[in-house]
């Protein structure tokens, strides 16, 4: 995943649902920053309490993984942009659904399904905390 310097297309509108706004967030910051950045964690920590690693561990491994079996440069929006690029909304379908049709959209049919599987845990992960903090869906 990279960032480029032209202004992306945000002609997709964000996430309804808290979680997967979180997700993106997430995402983004670490694939433009780095899987370490600093303000990922607080944001996991202000919304996940004592069980942010795990929220963090998962989306360093979607990241990583999809960057990984992607044949393709992924394009993502800055962290504040009030749009989605179609990438963005394809990795956003993948947490929700992680289906193969998503999966091949988003990776030019990539053979390795790691980032398919990372996708179901942290998309696991952002359902049970979206109950836990009795988040409506949109």
């Amino acid at each position: 995943m990279t960032h480029r310097s032209a202004a992306p297309a945000l002609d997709l509108p964000l996430p309804a649902r808290r979680e997967l706004s979180l997700a993106l967030v997430l995402v983004r910051r670490m694939a433009m920053k780095g899987p370490d950045d600093s303000r990922a964690a607080m944001l996991a920590l202000d919304v996940a309490g004592s069980g942010f690693r795990r929220l963090l561990v998962l989306t360093r491994c979607f990241v990583v993984e999809l960057a990984r079996s992607s044949r393709r440069t992924l394009t993502l929006a800055p962290c504040c942009a009030t749009g989605m690029t179609r990438d963005e909304a394809l990795m956003i379908d993948l947490l929700r659904n992680a289906d193969l049709a998503t999966y091949a959209a988003l990776t030019d049919d990539a053979p390795c399904h790691r980032a398919r599987t990372a996708a179901q845990a942290l998309g696991e992960e952002l359902s049970e905390l979206a109950a836990r903090k009795g988040w409506r869906g949109g």
